[in-house]
């Protein structure tokens, strides 16, 4: 009997950043586009289309994006989608569950894969649109009247790695608590 898996939350510009980049850059250039690069641009959203068909286990992203009360403050809240970013950075995750705990199993993501499971939460964007969005005004430009603290506070968005207490309580809900790098982890 075949299972229906749950519904993900996508964006449908995820993946495409990076190859309309080149390709504005080969228009600007005057030069055709190597079909190669255009091919693993394409490969990529197969591959992300093929992933999104499978069932997950242990997976954060997979029960992220599959989560309706999850995608649903995603999308009406800019900073909390933001938070979940920055909480998927720098932090390994691990299942509250009895074998992942004794097997010390954990998830963990790069900044850019965590870019790109928030635009897909938001259902909008690739993973640039959140890419360093932790650093404040440190990767905007700006008059630099504003500290970047008063920044953060002033946008709710937070450093990569920093877990709010209200992403700590929705992951926990989910199944899953935070799991700091060890210095020897890097």
């Amino acid at each position: 009997m075949n299972k229906k898996l749950p519904k993900l939350s996508a964006s449908p510009e995820r993946n495409t950043f990076q190859r309309d980049g080149y390709l504005e850059r080969c228009a600007k250039e005057g030069h055709e586009p190597n079909l190669e690069y255009l091919a693993m641009y394409e490969k990529w959203i197969e591959e992300d289309e093929k992933w999104a068909e499978q069932e997950h286990e242990n997976d954060l992203e997979y029960d992220l994006r599959s989560t309706a009360w999850v995608v649903d403050k995603a999308r009406a809240s800019e900073s909390y989608a933001q938070n979940i970013y920055a909480a998927l950075c720098n932090m390994k995750w691990q299942r509250i569950d009895v074998w992942p705990v004794l097997k010390d199993e954990t998830w963990s993501c790069s900044w850019r894969s965590a870019g790109g499971i928030v635009a897909d939460l938001r259902g909008e964007g690739d993973y640039i649109n959140w890419y360093c969005s932790g650093m404040g005004g440190l990767n905007r430009d700006y008059d630099g009247e504003e500290s970047n603290e008063q920044w953060q506070r002033r946008t709710g968005y937070v450093p990569e790695g920093t877990v709010t207490d209200e992403i700590l309580e929705d992951f926990a809900r989910l199944g899953w608590a935070p799991v700091p790098w060890d210095d020897e982890d890097y």
